[in-house]
Protein backbone atom coordinates (compact mmCIF):
# COMPACT_ATOMS: atom_id res chain seq x y z
CA UNK A 1 0.00 0.00 0.00
CA UNK A 2 3.04 2.03 0.25
CA UNK A 3 5.65 3.24 -1.76
CA UNK A 4 8.33 5.20 -2.54
CA UNK A 5 7.87 6.95 -5.81
CA UNK A 6 7.28 10.41 -4.72
CA UNK A 7 9.74 10.76 -1.45
CA UNK A 8 8.23 10.05 2.07
CA UNK A 9 5.75 12.30 4.11
CA UNK A 10 4.83 11.78 7.92
CA UNK A 11 1.62 13.22 8.98
CA UNK A 12 1.16 14.33 12.33
CA UNK A 13 -2.72 13.91 13.04
CA UNK A 14 -5.05 11.70 11.49
CA UNK A 15 -8.22 13.77 11.51
CA UNK A 16 -10.83 14.04 8.45
CA UNK A 17 -7.95 16.47 6.78
CA UNK A 18 -4.92 14.83 7.81
CA UNK A 19 -6.34 11.23 7.33
CA UNK A 20 -7.52 12.36 3.95
CA UNK A 21 -4.18 13.49 3.00
CA UNK A 22 -2.92 10.02 4.14
CA UNK A 23 -4.74 8.52 1.97
CA UNK A 24 -3.88 10.71 -0.95
CA UNK A 25 -0.55 11.01 -0.80
CA UNK A 26 -0.18 6.41 -0.19
CA UNK A 27 -2.76 6.38 -3.38
CA UNK A 28 -0.43 8.72 -5.20
CA UNK A 29 3.22 6.83 -5.02
CA UNK A 30 4.83 8.43 -1.68
CA UNK A 31 5.77 6.15 1.17
CA UNK A 32 3.36 8.00 4.16
CA UNK A 33 2.89 7.06 7.45
CA UNK A 34 0.97 9.00 10.80
CA UNK A 35 0.33 9.99 14.09
CA UNK A 36 -2.79 10.14 15.62
CA UNK A 37 -3.25 11.12 19.57
CA UNK A 38 -5.90 8.94 19.91
CA UNK A 39 -5.28 5.38 19.87
CA UNK A 40 -8.92 4.58 18.66
CA UNK A 41 -8.39 6.55 15.49
CA UNK A 42 -4.55 5.13 14.95
CA UNK A 43 -6.37 1.73 15.21
CA UNK A 44 -8.98 2.18 12.90
CA UNK A 45 -6.41 3.64 10.24
CA UNK A 46 -4.43 0.35 10.97
CA UNK A 47 -7.43 -0.98 10.62
CA UNK A 48 -7.94 0.19 6.79
CA UNK A 49 -3.84 -0.69 6.44
CA UNK A 50 -2.35 2.49 7.27
CA UNK A 51 0.59 2.75 8.87
CA UNK A 52 -0.28 5.36 12.11
CA UNK A 53 0.54 4.63 15.25
CA UNK A 54 0.14 6.93 18.86
CA UNK A 55 4.22 7.19 19.52
CA UNK A 56 4.95 10.52 18.57
CA UNK A 57 8.60 10.25 19.65
CA UNK A 58 9.01 7.14 16.67
CA UNK A 59 6.93 8.71 14.09
CA UNK A 60 9.36 11.44 14.02
CA UNK A 61 12.73 9.86 14.50
CA UNK A 62 11.63 7.75 11.33
CA UNK A 63 10.60 11.02 9.87
CA UNK A 64 14.55 12.31 10.85
CA UNK A 65 15.73 9.37 9.23
CA UNK A 66 14.27 9.08 5.84
CA UNK A 67 14.03 12.92 5.39
CA UNK A 68 9.79 13.10 5.66
CA UNK A 69 8.15 15.95 4.74
CA UNK A 70 6.08 16.67 8.50
CA UNK A 71 2.62 17.89 7.46
CA UNK A 72 1.35 19.24 11.00
CA UNK A 73 -2.51 18.47 11.21
CA UNK A 74 -4.16 18.80 14.10
CA UNK A 75 -5.95 21.81 15.82
CA UNK A 76 -4.30 24.59 16.35
CA UNK A 77 -4.32 24.87 20.31
CA UNK A 78 -2.27 21.46 19.79
CA UNK A 79 0.18 22.91 17.48
CA UNK A 80 2.64 24.22 19.77
CA UNK A 81 2.92 20.76 21.87
CA UNK A 82 3.39 19.04 18.30
CA UNK A 83 6.14 21.71 16.56
CA UNK A 84 8.36 21.05 20.33
CA UNK A 85 7.96 17.53 19.68
CA UNK A 86 9.10 17.85 15.59
CA UNK A 87 11.91 20.67 17.34
CA UNK A 88 13.41 17.46 19.59
CA UNK A 89 13.42 14.94 17.21
CA UNK A 90 12.96 15.98 13.41
CA UNK A 91 14.68 19.42 13.16
CA UNK A 92 15.83 19.22 10.13
CA UNK A 93 12.82 18.16 8.38
CA UNK A 94 10.68 20.08 5.64
CA UNK A 95 7.82 21.28 7.35
CA UNK A 96 4.30 22.04 6.55
CA UNK A 97 0.99 22.26 7.97
CA UNK A 98 -2.84 22.31 7.24
CA UNK A 99 -4.40 24.34 10.29
CA UNK A 100 -7.11 26.81 8.81
CA UNK A 101 -4.95 30.17 10.10
CA UNK A 102 -1.44 31.08 8.90
CA UNK A 103 0.09 33.67 10.96
CA UNK A 104 -0.28 32.35 14.38
CA UNK A 105 0.75 28.75 13.28
CA UNK A 106 4.09 30.62 11.59
CA UNK A 107 4.68 32.48 14.50
CA UNK A 108 4.66 29.07 16.42
CA UNK A 109 7.13 27.52 14.23
CA UNK A 110 9.84 30.52 14.75
CA UNK A 111 9.21 30.25 18.60
CA UNK A 112 10.22 26.84 18.27
CA UNK A 113 13.40 27.60 15.73
CA UNK A 114 11.90 25.44 12.82
CA UNK A 115 11.50 28.62 10.37
CA UNK A 116 13.92 27.95 8.08
CA UNK A 117 12.37 24.75 6.86
CA UNK A 118 8.97 25.69 7.39
CA UNK A 119 6.07 26.20 4.36
CA UNK A 120 2.33 27.19 5.78
CA UNK A 121 0.13 25.48 3.67
CA UNK A 122 -3.51 25.07 3.92
CA UNK A 123 -6.09 22.78 1.83
CA UNK A 124 -9.18 24.33 0.91
CA UNK A 125 -11.49 21.59 1.40
CA UNK A 126 -13.68 20.02 4.01
CA UNK A 127 -16.94 18.48 5.24
CA UNK A 128 -18.63 18.73 8.40
CA UNK A 129 -17.57 15.34 9.51
CA UNK A 130 -14.85 14.62 11.74
CA UNK A 131 -12.78 12.12 12.44
CA UNK A 132 -10.76 9.05 10.22
CA UNK A 133 -14.19 7.28 9.45
CA UNK A 134 -14.45 10.75 7.45
CA UNK A 135 -11.36 10.40 5.60
CA UNK A 136 -11.28 10.63 2.16
CA UNK A 137 -8.97 10.25 -0.79
CA UNK A 138 -10.74 12.43 -2.95
CA UNK A 139 -11.08 15.17 -0.81
CA UNK A 140 -8.65 17.89 -2.17
CA UNK A 141 -9.55 17.13 -5.96
CA UNK A 142 -9.98 20.48 -7.68
CA UNK A 143 -9.79 21.99 -4.00
CA UNK A 144 -7.82 25.31 -4.06
CA UNK A 145 -4.70 24.55 -1.64
CA UNK A 146 -2.96 27.90 0.22
CA UNK A 147 0.56 27.42 0.04
CA UNK A 148 2.99 29.81 1.79
CA UNK A 149 5.19 32.47 0.15
CA UNK A 150 6.08 34.65 2.87
CA UNK A 151 9.34 36.36 3.09
CA UNK A 152 12.03 33.71 3.80
CA UNK A 153 10.43 30.73 2.30
CA UNK A 154 13.31 28.17 1.02
CA UNK A 155 12.95 26.80 -2.74
CA UNK A 156 13.15 23.31 -1.62
CA UNK A 157 11.02 22.73 1.30
CA UNK A 158 8.23 24.79 -0.93
CA UNK A 159 8.20 22.71 -3.83
CA UNK A 160 8.05 19.70 -1.28
CA UNK A 161 5.25 20.70 -0.28
CA UNK A 162 4.29 22.10 -3.59
CA UNK A 163 4.41 18.96 -4.86
CA UNK A 164 2.05 17.10 -2.25
CA UNK A 165 -0.45 19.31 -2.76
CA UNK A 166 -0.66 19.05 -6.62
CA UNK A 167 -0.32 15.05 -6.49
CA UNK A 168 -3.23 14.97 -3.70
CA UNK A 169 -5.20 16.39 -6.85
CA UNK A 170 -4.79 20.39 -5.57
CA UNK A 171 -4.16 23.18 -7.30
CA UNK A 172 -2.20 25.63 -5.23
CA UNK A 173 -2.65 29.39 -4.89
CA UNK A 174 0.21 31.33 -3.23
CA UNK A 175 0.08 33.89 -0.79
CA UNK A 176 1.03 34.79 2.46
CA UNK A 177 0.25 34.23 5.61
CA UNK A 178 -1.26 37.62 7.02
CA UNK A 179 -3.33 37.85 3.48
CA UNK A 180 -4.29 34.33 3.71
CA UNK A 181 -5.89 34.86 7.61
CA UNK A 182 -8.04 37.60 6.44
CA UNK A 183 -9.29 35.74 3.36
CA UNK A 184 -10.14 32.77 5.11
CA UNK A 185 -12.11 35.30 7.79
CA UNK A 186 -14.21 36.09 5.16
CA UNK A 187 -15.05 32.95 3.31
CA UNK A 188 -14.29 30.32 5.64
CA UNK A 189 -14.76 31.55 9.14
CA UNK A 190 -17.71 33.98 8.64
CA UNK A 191 -19.70 31.11 7.01
CA UNK A 192 -19.46 29.29 10.15
CA UNK A 193 -20.61 32.18 12.79
CA UNK A 194 -23.65 32.50 10.24
CA UNK A 195 -24.10 28.93 10.00
CA UNK A 196 -24.68 28.90 13.94
CA UNK A 197 -26.20 32.06 13.90
CA UNK A 198 -29.08 31.00 11.43
CA UNK A 199 -29.22 27.27 12.72
CA UNK A 200 -30.32 29.11 16.29
CA UNK A 201 -32.74 31.62 14.02
CA UNK A 202 -34.79 28.15 12.53
CA UNK A 203 -34.60 26.15 16.12
CA UNK A 204 -36.24 29.57 17.41
CA UNK A 205 -39.24 28.89 15.31
CA UNK A 206 -39.98 25.71 17.33
CA UNK A 207 -41.29 21.82 15.78
CA UNK A 208 -43.25 23.63 13.35
CA UNK A 209 -40.64 25.78 11.32
CA UNK A 210 -37.86 23.01 11.48
CA UNK A 211 -40.66 20.89 9.86
CA UNK A 212 -40.96 23.25 7.11
CA UNK A 213 -37.02 23.95 6.59
CA UNK A 214 -35.87 22.99 3.36
CA UNK A 215 -32.77 23.24 0.98
CA UNK A 216 -32.18 27.12 1.81
CA UNK A 217 -32.16 26.46 5.83
CA UNK A 218 -30.27 23.24 5.70
CA UNK A 219 -27.63 24.13 3.23
CA UNK A 220 -27.58 27.34 5.33
CA UNK A 221 -26.72 25.81 8.02
CA UNK A 222 -24.60 22.80 7.19
CA UNK A 223 -21.49 23.30 8.56
CA UNK A 224 -22.88 24.05 12.25
CA UNK A 225 -23.42 20.66 12.14
CA UNK A 226 -18.95 20.87 12.93
CA UNK A 227 -18.15 19.75 16.32
CA UNK A 228 -18.16 22.40 18.14
CA UNK A 229 -14.74 22.43 19.80
CA UNK A 230 -12.96 22.19 16.19
CA UNK A 231 -15.11 25.18 15.13
CA UNK A 232 -13.77 26.88 17.63
CA UNK A 233 -10.56 25.79 16.84
CA UNK A 234 -11.21 26.70 13.50
CA UNK A 235 -12.25 30.51 13.67
CA UNK A 236 -11.01 31.61 17.35
CA UNK A 237 -7.02 31.86 16.21
CA UNK A 238 -8.53 34.03 13.38
CA UNK A 239 -10.29 36.94 16.06
CA UNK A 240 -8.98 39.85 14.63
CA UNK A 241 -9.57 39.29 11.66
CA UNK A 242 -12.95 37.33 11.91
CA UNK A 243 -14.19 40.55 14.14
CA UNK A 244 -13.31 43.25 11.00
CA UNK A 245 -15.31 41.19 8.68
CA UNK A 246 -18.22 40.17 11.55
CA UNK A 247 -18.10 44.14 12.03
CA UNK A 248 -18.64 44.59 7.97
CA UNK A 249 -21.31 42.11 7.49
CA UNK A 250 -23.43 43.78 10.81
CA UNK A 251 -23.58 46.92 9.20
CA UNK A 252 -24.61 45.33 5.86
CA UNK A 253 -27.43 43.61 7.90
CA UNK A 254 -28.53 46.65 9.83
CA UNK A 255 -28.83 48.73 6.86
CA UNK A 256 -30.91 45.94 5.06
CA UNK A 257 -33.01 46.50 8.38
CA UNK A 258 -33.66 49.98 8.78
CA UNK A 259 -34.43 49.66 4.72
CA UNK A 260 -36.79 47.05 5.11
CA UNK A 261 -38.49 48.52 8.38
CA UNK A 262 -38.86 52.50 6.40
CA UNK A 263 -39.70 51.30 3.02
CA UNK A 264 -40.77 47.38 3.07
CA UNK A 265 -37.91 46.96 0.47
CA UNK A 266 -34.72 44.46 0.48
CA UNK A 267 -33.85 45.51 -3.02
CA UNK A 268 -30.28 46.86 -2.52
CA UNK A 269 -29.37 43.73 -0.44
CA UNK A 270 -30.71 41.16 -2.73
CA UNK A 271 -29.25 42.76 -5.81
CA UNK A 272 -25.41 43.79 -4.46
CA UNK A 273 -25.78 40.11 -3.19
CA UNK A 274 -27.13 38.33 -6.04
CA UNK A 275 -24.10 40.62 -8.24
CA UNK A 276 -21.63 39.46 -5.75
CA UNK A 277 -22.50 35.68 -6.08
CA UNK A 278 -22.32 36.13 -9.37
CA UNK A 279 -18.88 37.34 -9.22
CA UNK A 280 -17.83 34.18 -7.11
CA UNK A 281 -19.74 31.73 -10.08
CA UNK A 282 -17.92 33.14 -12.99
CA UNK A 283 -14.62 34.00 -11.41
CA UNK A 284 -11.69 31.88 -13.10
CA UNK A 285 -8.54 30.36 -12.21
CA UNK A 286 -5.39 31.31 -14.58
CA UNK A 287 -2.51 29.25 -14.73
CA UNK A 288 0.98 30.72 -13.24
CA UNK A 289 3.86 30.66 -15.50
CA UNK A 290 7.36 31.03 -15.87
CA UNK A 291 8.58 31.99 -12.58
CA UNK A 292 11.18 29.55 -11.05
CA UNK A 293 11.36 28.82 -7.12
CA UNK A 294 14.97 30.45 -5.72
CA UNK A 295 14.49 32.99 -9.30
CA UNK A 296 15.01 36.83 -8.24
CA UNK A 297 11.74 37.89 -6.50
CA UNK A 298 10.10 34.33 -7.02
CA UNK A 299 8.43 34.87 -3.57
CA UNK A 300 6.89 38.55 -4.58
CA UNK A 301 6.07 37.02 -8.33
CA UNK A 302 4.25 34.28 -6.90
CA UNK A 303 2.28 36.47 -4.08
CA UNK A 304 1.11 38.82 -6.87
CA UNK A 305 0.34 36.46 -9.14
CA UNK A 306 -1.37 35.05 -6.26
CA UNK A 307 -4.03 37.76 -5.49
CA UNK A 308 -4.93 37.98 -9.09
CA UNK A 309 -6.33 34.88 -9.14
CA UNK A 310 -3.63 32.70 -10.38
CA UNK A 311 -2.83 29.11 -9.57
CA UNK A 312 -0.16 26.50 -10.56
CA UNK A 313 -0.94 23.31 -11.54
CA UNK A 314 2.83 22.09 -12.08
CA UNK A 315 6.23 23.10 -10.62
CA UNK A 316 8.43 25.43 -13.27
Amino acid sequence: MTGDQQGSVCVLGTGLIGGSLLRAAVGAGFQAWGYNRSEAGAEAARADGFDVTGDLPAVLTRAAQTDALIVVAVPMPAVDQILSAVATFAPECALTDVVSVKAPVAAAVQRHGLGASFVGGHPMAGTSQSGWAATDPTLFQGAAWAVGVDAGTHPQPWMRVVRLALACGSVVVPVVSDEHDRAVARISHLPHVLAEALALAGAGGGELALGLAAGSFRDGTRVAGTAPDLVRAICEPNAAALLEVLDETLTVLNAAREVLAEDGSLTDLTEAGHDARQRYETAERWEISGIRPGDENWLKRLREAGQRGGVLTHIE
